[in-house]
């Protein structure tokens, strides 16, 4: 089903972050944690960093009115710094490829493409875009073609 979520990016806390909104809220995670190691990387791709492992890839907490809040530790040995800008992405969860890309073309105009709809390995096209008013936007497409 499709969905809106507000998705978070951390400096390495990401968990006792998510620890704290779940006290907060009082919910339990979706799933367990994804950690960055629990991916196969892609053939040529170059492996997650030592220490890196362990970092948060992906979490997801519901918190009120079926909002989901999602969050992810950003990897410093792939050049990822944290900044106003960057730390809250309005994330898009679609189940219809042509609808998402016609919303990405729509929302990358007069912005920048930051990374293009591509497949993805846990089975969604993926990408990011950054709109011509300076707020980020993911998306997520399970439609099956993946």
């Amino acid at each position: 089903m499709p969905r809106v979520s507000t998705y978070l990016n951390f400096d390495g806390d990401t968990e006792e972050a998510f620890a704290f909104y779940r006290e907060v809220f009082g919910t339990e995670y979706l799933s367990p944690i994804t950690r960055m190691g629990d991916l196969p990387m892609p053939d040529g791709a170059p492996g997650t960093a030592p220490g890196e492992r362990d970092k948060v890839m992906n979490v997801a907490l519901p918190i009120l009115a079926g909002h989901v809040l999602m969050g992810t530790d950003l990897l410093e040995s792939m050049g990822h710094r944290l900044r106003v800008g960057n730390n809250v992405t309005i994330n898009l969860e679609l189940e219809d490829r042509e609808e998402t890309e016609r919303l990405f073309a729509r929302l990358s105009e007069g912005g920048s493409e930051a990374a293009p709809l591509q497949d993805m390995p846990w089975g969604a096209s993926w990408g990011t875009c950054l709109d011509r008013f300076n707020v980020r936007w993911m998306f997520n497409c399970t439609d099956g073609t993946s």
